[in-house]
């Protein structure tokens, strides 16, 4: 047995209340066990926008108050991290940000959010570093179709890869199936947008995992795409597609 099959061995899926936190709603999570037996818990919030916890560090991606359903951020615990993948309405909200906000959380962006802002850090494609003990590394999310490079052009947005005690996790941000996917490796959990015309087709989402391989696949940032075509489409695979409620 690999070291990756052990370290997703026990995965489960569960409908749970926030942990440690305040917040009534109720949220689909996702428990993984990393390299050295740690669990790592996935949240779906909505759209664009998880939470994830390892350790007792609090990480957010993409947070947005306003984009339907309403989410009331000052309920969950502060953030250690905030990822901001780029600027658009449903990834970037700054009040969002501030009701998370703690001494001596990191919020990591694309340059334009983070100039934006006027704090934070700013990575661009391609760079590394590492982020309260976890690595992570920005990767390119463009446009490629004719017609719809102006959504997301390239070398303006980050996708990132976060590599937490050797469990990898990739959030794609907003992007096609791009070349350079073929460069992102040993991922143990991705997560790839699945909305027409803006980010990918459920065919396109499918072509990026066969590429990318990941273990398990959470289609996301989907709306009103019919989603369970990309599970069809990955069928005999090997890679693990789970729906959860990313519209």
């Amino acid at each position: 047995m690999n070291m990756k099959t052990t370290a997703l061995i026990g995965v489960l899926a569960v409908t749970a209340s926030i942990a440690n936190g305040t917040c009534a709603a109720d949220y689909q999570t996702d428990t993984f066990k990393t390299k050295g037996g740690k669990e790592v818990v996935i949240t779906a919030i909505k759209h664009a926008s998880l939470r994830t916890q390892y350790d007792g560090i609090e990480i957010q991606v993409d947070p947005v108050a306003e984009y339907a359903p309403a989410t009331d951020y000052s309920t969950f615990p502060k953030a250690d991290v905030v990822l901001v993948t780029h600027e658009h309405f449903d990834h970037f909200d700054r009040g969002a940000i501030d009701a998370l906000k703690k001494n001596g959380t990191e919020v990591i962006a694309n340059p334009a959010v983070q100039k934006m802002l006027g704090f934070g850090t700013a990575m661009t494609n391609g760079e590394s570093r590492v982020v309260k003990g976890i690595k992570l590394d920005a990767v390119p999310a463009y446009n490629t179709s004719p017609g719809r490079t102006q959504f997301h052009p390239k070398g303006r947005d980050n996708g990132y890869v976060l590599t937490i005690d050797g469990l990898r996790i990739y959030i794609a941000g907003d992007t096609e199936d791009i070349p350079e996917m073929a460069g992102v490796k040993d991922i143990d959990v991705a997560f790839l947008p699945c909305n027409q015309p803006y980010t990918m087709t459920p065919e396109q989402v499918a072509k990026a995992a066969r590429t990318i391989k990941p273990k398990i696949l959470f289609p996301y940032h989907y709306s009103q795409t019919p989603v369970k075509r990309v599970a069809e489409l990955l069928a005999g695979s090997g890679v693990d597609v789970r729906i959860r409620n990313y519209q």
